[in-house]
């Protein structure tokens, strides 16, 4: 968090900020779906996808700051599994978009510390996109300060289905009953680490959108109506300074800002 101070201007809006922020109590893992970028482009006069190449710049500005922040991990909604259904030039020019980003940034990630993931049904993308995902993911794969899990061709409801094949496949293996399945068995399974202490939705929708169906149980929803390629660095303290200020239960207990990890 050190970093980041020094990188504000002292009486900023984003150093009023930061002071309400304790460094103990910052999340664990924030997850973000990164709603907008259309509805972004429309307002500017422009065509719904010239708001994916602003979007980047958005993404770019996130990972820095959360990693100089110190949070250790970051999970971002990039394609669902449902995007496919979108316009054929919208599909590919994200493509390319993910394809041209792959090659320009695991410098910026290696210059911070950032190992990269990709979570989803990755069998469905193309060679080529597969090749890419797998340069970017080996480059970074040495990297411990932050990890960022990329949420492509995802879908929550087929992450969980995913996981049930796992465990039967597992359980058939060990000659173990089905009748023994607990939670941490599929937990084992999913695609994260961990679950996100924090969701940050832009755009002010509110919905899952099926995003991280099963890891979002106990997760603190907040919900701006920022369009994606606005959300910057004011925003995301804005969120965090909300988290730290919720009273978590958790079924029962009461505790205020203190990330999943730490209660289990």
């Amino acid at each position: 968090m050190h970093e980041l101070e020094t990188l504000i201007e002292p009486g900023s809006p984003d150093a009023f900020l930061l002071r309400q922020l304790d460094p103990n109590r910052l999340p664990k893992h924030v997850a973000i779906i990164m709603d907008g970028n259309g509805r972004w482009a429309n307002r500017q006069g422009k065509a719904r996808i010239a708001g994916h190449p602003a979007g980047v710049e958005a993404v770019r500005a996130t990972v820095e700051n959360c990693a100089r922040l110190g949070i250790p991990t970051l999970t971002l909604y990039a394609f669902s599994s449902e995007n496919w259904r979108r316009p054929r030039v919208e599909v590919t020019m994200l493509m390319r978009l993910l394809h041209q980003c792959l090659e320009r940034e695991v410098p910026l990630l290696n210059r911070h510390g950032v190992r990269l993931r990709f979570i989803g049904r990755l069998e469905g993308l193309s060679a080529e996109i597969r090749k890419a995902l797998d340069y970017a993911v080996s480059a970074t794969a040495h990297n411990q300060r932050m990890t960022l899990n990329v949420a492509f061709n995802y879908g929550g409801r087929a992450e969980i289905v995913d996981a049930l094949r796992s465990v039967v496949r597992e359980f058939m293996g060990l000659g173990r009953s089905l009748d023994t399945l607990t939670e941490a068995d599929v937990a084992r399974h999913l695609y994260t680490d961990s679950d996100p202490d924090l969701l940050i939705r832009t755009s002010g929708e509110m919905r899952l959108s099926n995003f991280l169906l099963w890891q979002m149980a106990y997760t603190e929803i907040f919900v701006t109506d920022t369009l994606w390629p606005d959300f910057n660095r004011t925003h995301l303290l804005e969120a965090l300074v909300a988290y730290q200020r919720r009273q978590r239960r958790f079924g029962g207990v009461e505790t205020v800002g203190v990330p999943v990890s730490a209660l289990a």
